[in-house]
């Protein structure tokens, strides 16, 4: 999109520099077992510029005084944890990258997490495609002055808070298995914590403990990436190890009930020029006649499993359960990525630390090229040039 790094980039690209940047990518780490595209996206001043406003609109509506009151209902009982504190630590905002009227580059909300991204990858993804295809000292994946120490410092004050490494671990189902897991090799070598799988961490009374050469190291705080859709109605994977749903001691970073509580709950309460026309669909009066111009999205699915894209009336007049979906007006990738063989669409991710009582912080981004009719794996099998990437910006 900064047409001057495009060209150049597109010049002298080649398949050769690819792999190099792949194997450079996974030194020392396992490999990565989902698509990294083939270029960065270079991000203009005047788009970025849009993105930090569009971000701005929507963390001034979760620092409202009854923005709890607001999300009270989008915690499912059977998974509601006990203590939880004042604020997220993370927040992640997903804009597909369209045109208005007059032709301008303009972020269209998708989605939005109270949850963590791969803060750990991201930061390792930009530094090795500066470094693989040399480019320009002067481009940052980081927004507002932030380089990679300040980063890396603020990271661990958020995870860390006041407790020593060993004292905090990041936790998964089965952690080294999950597709993620680069990202928690990253993080872990950022900050010296370690990675647990729920089956690692055992209770006694109140208390958290893992186990390490023969000695009990009693857990503190749990950098939390554990979803609870991932276990659904398969509660026995607690009976060894233990249910967050008890009263414990420990701190969440984010606490679980977070996840639910900035989320696609949270659109409808939406009102920008960034953020797509979204309804409950139990308060949705009439159905609209246009419904080629929505998507239907269930409140309680994570990557894109359940969304509806070409809704028919049927499809709503079927739904048992509404007050579980949204309708949401359907956003326009436009291709704005150039491609060798043509235009790619992109999906951007700001990416938010929040100190505790301290305010949040924009800190990186993640991108996402598309060719499919969705952003994401299952509906860009085969094609080249899609993926993960990162936005990088001028300094």
């Amino acid at each position: 999109m900064i047409s001057s790094y495009r060209a150049s980039f597109n010049e002298h690209f080649s398949e050769k520099k690819y792999k190099g940047f792949l194997e450079e990518l996974e030194e020392g780490f396992a490999g990565i077992p989902f698509r990294v595209a083939e270029t960065p996206v270079f991000i203009p001043e005047t788009l970025k510029e849009k993105l930090v406003a569009a971000g701005a609109e929507i963390v001034k509506l979760i620092q409202q005084p009854d923005f709890k009151q607001l999300t009270e209902k989008s915690i499912p009982l059977n998974w509601r944890v006990p203590a939880e504190n004042g604020q997220p630590h993370f927040l992640t905002f997903d804009f597909g990258i369209c045109k208005d009227e007059q032709g301008n580059l303009i972020p269209k909300l998708i989605e939005m997490q109270g949850f963590p991204s791969l803060y750990g990858f991201q930061a390792h993804l930009g530094e090795t495609y500066k470094k693989a295809y040399s480019l320009s000292e002067q481009l940052t994946p980081y927004f507002d002055g932030i380089d990679e120490a300040a980063y890396i410092t603020l990271l661990k004050e958020v995870i860390l808070g006041t407790h020593q490494p060993h004292e905090v671990a990041l936790m998964d189902i089965d952690a080294p298995n999950q597709k993620t897991a680069i990202d928690f090799l990253v993080t872990a070598q950022y900050l010296g914590i370690k990675i647990l799988s729920l089956s690692d961490i055992k209770k006694e009374g109140k208390h958290l403990y893992y186990e390490q050469n023969g000695q009990k190291i009693r857990l503190k705080r749990i950098y939390n990436r554990l979803i609870f859709d991932e276990i659904g109605s398969n509660t026995g994977l607690f009976k060894d190890s233990f249910d967050p749903r008890e009263e414990l001691d420990i701190e969440w970073v984010t606490h679980p009930n977070w996840f639910y509580r900035i989320s696609k709950y949270t659109m409808p309460f939406l009102k920008s020029e960034f953020v797509p026309e979204t309804f409950f669909l139990h308060q949705l009066d009439t159905i609209p006649s246009d419904l080629e111009n929505y998507v239907l999205k269930p409140l309680f699915s994570f990557a894109g499993m359940g969304v509806i894209i070409d809704v028919k009336k049927k499809d709503i007049e079927e739904i048992s359960d509404p007050e579980n979906w949204i309708l949401q007006r359907k956003v326009n990738y436009e291709p704005v990525v150039q491609a060798p063989d043509g235009g790619v669409k992109v999906e951007i991710r700001l990416m938010y630390l929040w100190a505790e009582g301290k305010e949040p912080v924009l800190c990186i981004n993640l991108a996402r090229l598309s060719r499919g009719k969705m952003i994401g794996v299952r509906y860009n099998k085969d094609f080249d040039w899609v993926g993960g990437t990162v936005g990088l910006m001028e300094k």
